[in-house]
């Protein structure tokens, strides 16, 4: 329950904020999609930082990365953590499964945001 509560208020700062930083940037264009672009590259370079230095110093407990890296990083953006899981998949050695997950992953979520689109639309 405890690691539950973390994830929660964690993903809620950060899509708190994830809001806030899409709404500003927005501004800057009506054509290309600024924010979740800017949102995405924050949330991912987060990551790093924050997975970097745990590593590096030994720095984090277990629910402190519940709070900050799967919850508030989780939050602002789950493109962070999609980018984290193909770097472990690299790291592995495991290029087939990362181009597998990468590919699929971009193809058919675009084509599930289509079909949804298209079943409200027609339905």
């Amino acid at each position: 329950m405890k690691g539950f509560l973390l994830v929660f208020l964690g993903g809620g700062l950060g899509s708190g904020l994830r809001y806030l930083i899409s709404n500003v940037m927005s501004q800057y264009s009506k054509v290309l999609p600024y924010g979740t672009f800017t949102v995405n590259i924050i949330g991912c370079l987060l990551m790093g930082i924050i997975l970097g230095y745990a590593q590096k110093e030994n720095a984090l407990n277990s629910s402190q990365t519940l709070l900050l890296v799967t919850g508030f990083c989780g939050g602002f953006t789950t493109f962070s953590a999609f980018a984290n899981e193909n770097l472990e998949l690299i790291k592995n050695g495991e290029i087939f499964n990362f181009s597998i997950y990468t590919i699929g992953s971009f193809l058919i979520g675009v084509l599930a945001v289509f079909i949804g689109l298209y079943l409200t639309k027609n339905i």
